[in-house]
Order: structure tokens, then C-alpha cells, then sequence
């Protein structure tokens, strides 16, 4: 009986939890940690790594935007999405953390992972929000996560197929 109240009490007193939450970021940062020992390719691995720069960047901008609504505009997301990426590139060429062992359209498979990966999350997550704001509502539950996470893996399938079949 007590497990029954508590679990009512808990049930009761959940507050809302919004897209890029912290348990997200993280959980995404582990699995992409175990990749490389995995062998995952390093363009499939850059595509999550992309993914999970833009969740981090979107999760960063949502913390500003609680202190000055100025940093809740599309354009200071993005603004905050390039320059977050820009960091991680730079910090993973300069800390040798690129593989250079293989190139695609002449980027390191890495490289050419988060750019891909960052570009595709972006605009999906801007067309989400557009799409929430044009109609006032979600269509479904979890209509952000579902979006983000089935283009994540389009894009992931797309660069296997076009690694292993035309590259």
C-alpha cells in the first residue's frame, strides 16, 4: 500500500519536461562515447555528434532565454548552433581526435559527419518549430523527439548506403 501512494504522489507531482532535456544530452553523450569502440564509422558517428551539438547548443540557448527572452529568436539559436559546432571541430583537430583515415567530397569522415548531422538537425528542428507554431500544437506526443531522432537515422542510413555502395 505505501508503494501505491508513493507512486500516486510521484505521478502527481511530475512537472512538464520540454525537448533537450538535460537526461537526453547526456544519454546521447555516452552512447556516442562507445562508438569508436564499437567501430562505428566515423561519418555515422560525426552525423550523432552533430545531432547531439545542436541539442546541446538548443538546450544552452533555452537556459539564456530563461535570463532575456532576446536569445529565444531562430536566428540566435542557429547563430549559437555555429558557433558551438565551430568550437568542436576546432578543439577535435586541435586535440587529434579526427581519424584521417578516409576523406568523403574531401572532409575527413568525421568532419563531414557533424557538418552533415548538424545541418540536417537544424533544419528539422526549425521546421518543427515552425510547424508547432503554424498550427498552436503538436500533432502527436513527443512530436520533437520523433522528428529529431527519425532524421538522425535517415541521415545515418543515407551515409552508409552512399558509403558502402557509391563512395
Amino acid at each position: 500500500m505505501p508503494f501505491f501512494i508513493l507512486f500516486i504522489f510521484l505521478f502527481i507531482s511530475v512537472t512538464p519536461i520540454y525537448a533537450h532535456c538535460p537526461l537526453c544530452v547526456a544519454g546521447a553523450g555516452v552512447g556516442l562515447t562507445f562508438s569508436r569502440l564499437l567501430g562505428i564509422n566515423d561519418s555515422i558517428t560525426g552525423v550523432w555528434i552533430g545531432a547531439f551539438i545542436g541539442a546541446l547548443a538548443f538546450w544552452f540557448q533555452r537556459i539564456l532565454g530563461a535570463k532575456n527572452k532576446l536569445f529565444f529568436k531562430p536566428s540566435t539559436g542557429v547563430f549559437l548552433y555555429t558557433l558551438f559546432l565551430l568550437a568542436t571541430i576546432w578543439s577535435f583537430y586541435k586535440f587529434d581526435l579526427v581519424a584521417r583515415h578516409g576523406e568523403i567530397f574531401g572532409f575527413h569522415k568525421l568532419t563531414f559527419g557533424m557538418v552533415v548531422g548538424s545541418i540536417v538537425y537544424c533544419l528539422v528542428d526549425l521546421l518543427n518549430t515552425y510547424i508547432k507554431r503554424k498550427s498552436g500544437k503538436s500533432f502527436f506526443p513527443y512530436q520533437s523527439i520523433v522528428f529529431s531522432l527519425s532524421s538522425i537515422v535517415l541521415t545515418s542510413v543515407g551515409i552508409y548506403i552512399l558509403i558502402n555502395y557509391y563512395i
